[in-house]
């Protein structure tokens, strides 16, 4: 299994670095949206769609609605309040889970939730690369989750006591969520002194990673909430030792969303 998973990250890890930094305009869009409509046929499994028939067919209307977002570039400010509004409303269905199973709307609302997990997503990330400095925005908010993943699990696995979510994800803590949050704040912190940013400006950064971690976090139980209720270990098996597209990608499927909304906030950047 450690071969297996070391071979396909040597394999995907020059494809992303190559597509997220690399690419631009179009092609920027396009490879994007090849991850997010795998993303949407593997959601379709967990909405509960065993069969090909409907798994490919959810994911041809998401290629579609992602040609119709890259023609009609004003739609990109609603979208991501939309996904923002999303994943506070996830924020409550993770953690009423198994209660709020009633509330998705059975299949169907299962698929549509799937559009707003990955629809923002994808116009997010086509934003942040046309926004000042783009390419290092696009890896800020990458840092900010895998530093978080990467802190939440040596913390949870030496302090680890009282579950975080143990209706949806058992091996997740409380104490991994807090060391999670402070290696990424610590970045943060390290990166504003070392552009010199004011004090004003350091407290509104460390506020906003703060809330870019934890919505990751959802967005990371939100996908193991649908795992959960559909009986499923993985989203797929499309990376070998990795699971699939939806396994490596759902923290940022909610981040990315809510980490451009604050900088547009901020007056970051323009529609």
């Amino acid at each position: 299994m450690l071969k297996q998973r070391i071979i396909t990250a040597a394999i995907l890890l020059p494809i992303a670095l190559i597509g997220f930094f690399l690419l631009e305009g179009l092609a920027f869009a396009l490879f994007i949206g090849l991850v997010v409509s795998l993303g949407a046929w593997e959601w379709a499994r967990l909405a509960g769609f065993a069969g090909q028939p409907v798994r490919v067919g959810y994911a041809l209307v998401v290629v579609l609605l992602l040609a119709l977002l890259h023609q009609a570039p004003a739609l990109a400010p609603w979208l991501l309040v939309a996904g923002g509004i999303w994943w506070l409303a996830a924020t409550a269905l993770v953690l009423s889970y198994p209660d709020s199973r009633r509330y998705w709307g059975g299949a169907p609302g299962s698929l549509i939730i799937g559009l707003l997990v990955l629809l923002p997503a994808w116009q997010a990330l086509v934003v942040l690369k046309q926004w000042q400095l783009g390419n290092w925005l696009i890896l800020a908010v990458m840092v900010l989750v895998w530093a978080a993943d990467i802190g939440a699990y040596f913390s949870g696995k030496r302090f680890g006591r009282r579950k975080l979510a143990p209706q949806v994800s058992p091996g997740k803590s409380w104490e991994g969520l807090l060391g999670g949050l402070l290696t990424s704040l610590l970045i943060t912190f390290c990166v504003g002194l070392y552009r010199g940013w004011s004090m004003g400006e350091l407290v509104l950064a460390l506020l906003g990673a703060a809330l870019v971690v934890l919505i990751s976090v959802v967005g990371d139980l939100t996908e193991s909430m649908f795992k959960r209720s559909s009986g499923i270990k993985d989203s797929s098996q499309l990376l070998p030792g990795h699971g699939g597209v939806m396994d490596r990608i759902d923290s940022l499927t909610a981040a990315v969303p809510v980490f451009a909304l604050l900088l547009w906030m901020a007056g970051w950047g323009a529609w």
